[in-house]
């Protein structure tokens, strides 16, 4: 077997960036980020476990290679000896974290697991080290919740009933001693409360999954790496893979990771940010965080985090204290390896920071997911900067990317005359209208039943994806910039407004409020996810490529390196101009029998019936006579917008019976314009029918 154990951490690293297919995006970057000559930056040491580990794994029925445990013990206990902390040790633990990382970000999609190695010989030793009861007791809630929702019950096969999932039932122990003491977050909880709230927990996971929450240090580093190559294939995991076009074959690393941690008090803190704005592509450093927190509560949604600086605030975190206010020499620091990781990886990267005690450490750094508005305008700005050439621009746009340009948005003149029914963060470009719906699974079936959704949520979880992908639009009520929701929704370039707090959903009765009016399931609702408001009804749409300036930049940066020449296909006047408009230097097919459909097409298609279905030459000429003013216009409208370009007409040519009309009342309105018989039309018809082998 290959090398199945990469180190990073202490300013060495066994592995680096370009490893990505064997130590996952997640490992590559720790390794780069670490071990790099210019970069060298704080980051908790640890050790990946390569992909190749979790092909073995699902080849020999859930077993590990021989040596395996061996090459972990050997690399826990450098990061043992960098860290100058045990694992597993009474008087002075190390904690670790157990992530998952595919070679392409799956953001939410797979497990993990944090502050693995804290039991009931670690905890005293803790309490000891750190002097704060609190906060290990809220490690220690942290990790039976997600323990026992991922390795006890996700990863074992047990598929619960709706809502009665272990996290949920521990949630909803919490939510009741938060009511009964009347404080709102999690934070308000007291040491006492916490410790009391852990045994709480661990009864009603005897109860439930029938087992006992693991109290050695060991078994919950397997069990979190186990639970880890499993959630390659779980459910979420495979919707996800299926819509990204992620093969199967690829598998997961499992990263290994020495705690740091954003929730032992007020000089703590964790947050998310991106080197440039991911919703419009600024060039701005935009990011969110939290005091007093773990990573997961950025990205849940659960608590509104506060924003790091003045680029990064809305109407709805306006109130909160900036990083850049509470924390300046953190702010200015983390401001510094924004630059050194964009000149350094010369993309916009997506950070994840903790602060434990005042001292900074960078736990991730990928490159960023972004809409297609973002992309373009980045790519332009890079090319600008000189920071990438016109070659990489062109490549970091994806089709699909550039397509949602081409998106509608909201007819301004309406909107202008419209007023918003709630107003949340922009997290997803363009406009979308659609019914409101607000599941998951009903978005998927009323998609497949050809209507058009807008699912809308407290908040989006992993389990959403196959609903996501279905609806037109998102709207939620809870949850940030970095959210699920938020990453999801801008890596498909989906309409998604975020943090919506103007709205209150009531999922049960399948309806929500918003500025004194209930909206029920089927009620139409318009998002401008480019701006965050929300409108009632249906506005129309428009489309929004032509008036953009940074769209037609990028097209001449493509039009700087492509060697081929472009054509569209185009039949009248307007589409040939849209054409041009976008650069084509030609129509490569004018198709004339596409002059007989869609707008306007009536009158024409009733004399070319008349021509079809005429049996005298007399009969035909008449008929042409009458067809050829309308022909001759398209034909010369299209030429003249295309100022001496070529365009290649194509004369009918698909089977002529098809032209024939089935209605009753068009029928007879041809045959007497023909002068002839129903019964004789139709004989002439049954003449013309020919069938199609689709050879052209």
């Amino acid at each position: 077997m290959n090398k199945m154990v990469y180190f990073f951490g202490g300013g060495k690293a066994d592995g680096n960036e370009s490893m990505k297919n064997l130590l996952g995006g997640k490992g590559a970057n720790l390794a780069e980020m670490a071990g790099h000559k210019d970069l060298k930056l704080p980051v908790p040491p640890g050790f990946t476990i390569t992909t190749e580990i979790c092909a073995y794994y699902y080849e020999n029925k859930g077993k590990y290679p021989k040596g395996l445990r061996e090459d972990v013990e050997k690399n826990l206990a450098k990061v043992e000896k960098i860290m100058n902390k045990g694992f597993g040790d009474a008087g002075n633990p190390l904690l670790v974290s157990v992530r998952s990382g595919a070679r392409k970000s799956m953001p939410g999609m797979m497990e993990t697991v944090l502050n693995v190695g804290l039991t009931e010989k670690t905890i005293p030793g803790l309490i000891r080290e750190t002097g704060n009861e609190r906060f290990v007791y809220d490690a220690y809630r942290r990790l039976i919740m997600m323990y026992s929702d991922v390795v006890m019950e996700k990863a074992a096969g047990i598929e619960p009933e709706a809502d009665m999932g272990i996290r949920k039932q521990l949630e909803r122990i919490m939510d009741s001693v938060k009511h009964k003491k009347g404080v709102k977050n999690d934070t308000d909880l007291n040491g006492e409360d916490l410790k009391k709230l852990c045994a709480e927990f661990k009864k009603k996971i005897k109860e439930v999954l029938k087992k006992d929450f693991p109290d050695a240090p060991y078994e919950q580093l397997w069990g979190g790496i186990g639970a880890v190559f499993a959630s390659w294939n779980g459910k979420r995991a495979i919707s996800y893979r299926r819509i990204e076009n992620i093969p199967d074959g690829w598998g997961t690393a499992v990263s290994v990771q020495a705690m740091v941690f954003g929730n032992m008090g007020n000089d703590s803190a964790t947050g998310v940010a991106f080197t440039r704005n991911p919703g419009n592509g600024e060039n701005g450093f935009y990011g969110e965080y939290l005091v007093n927190a773990q990573g997961e509560d950025v990205v849940a949604g659960i608590r509104t985090p506060a924003p790091i600086n003045e680029y990064s605030t809305s109407e709805h975190n306006k109130e909160l204290v900036m990083l850049e206010k509470f924390m300046p020499a953190i702010y200015k620091e983390i401001c510094g390896i924004r630059k050194r990781l964009e000149k350094h990886y010369k993309d916009m990267q997506d950070i994840e920071f903790t602060i434990e005690k005042g001292k900074l450490f960078m736990l991730q750094c990928r490159s960023g997911k972004r809409n297609g508005p973002a992309a373009v305008r980045m790519a332009v700005d890079m090319v600008k900067e000189k920071l990438i050439d016109a070659k990489t621009a062109v490549m970091r746009v994806t089709p699909d990317q550039l397509d949602e340009l081409l998106h509608p948005i909201i007819d301004p003149k309406t909107e202008k005359l419209s007023k918003p029914i709630a107003k949340g963060l922009p997290a997803g470009p363009g406009g979308a209208a659609g019914q409101a719906v607000f599941t998951a699974e009903d978005a998927v079936k009323w998609k497949k039943e050809g209507k058009n959704t807008i699912l809308v949520r407290e908040e989006t979880n992993p389990e959403d994806v196959e609903g996501m992908r279905a609806a037109e639009a998102i709207l939620t009520v809870r949850g940030g910039m970095t959210s699920h929701a938020a990453l999801v929704a801008r890596g498909w370039g989906k309409c998604c407004i975020v943090g919506c707090g103007g709205i209150i959903v009531n999922s049960e009765a399948k309806q929500f409020s918003a500025s004194g009016k209930t909206f029920k399931e089927g009620g139409w609702i318009t998002l401008n996810g480019t701006k965050g408001y929300v409108y009632e009804g249906k506005l129309p749409m428009m489309d929004a490529a032509e008036e953009n300036e940074v769209f037609n930049k990028f097209l001449k940066i493509c039009d700087s390196v492509r060697k081929l020449k472009i054509r569209a296909n185009a039949e009248t006047p307007a589409d040939a101009k849209k054409a041009r408009s976008f650069g084509a230097e030609g129509i490569g097919l004018f198709r004339t029998e596409h002059m007989f459909y869609g707008k306007g097409s009536e009158v024409p298609l009733f004399k070319l019936r008349k021509m079809i279905v005429s049996k005298t030459e007399e009969e035909r000429r008449a008929a042409l006579a009458e067809l050829f003013e309308h022909v001759k216009s398209d034909i010369k409208g299209t030429l003249e917008v295309m100022e001496g370009y070529p365009v290649t007409i194509r004369l009918l040519d698909p089977p002529l019976h098809e032209f024939i009309p089935h209605e009753e009342a068009k029928l007879k309105e041809l045959a007497v314009s023909l002068n002839i018989s129903i019964e004789e039309l139709e004989k002439r018809a049954a003449n013309l029918r020919e069938s199609n082998p689709m050879m052209g």
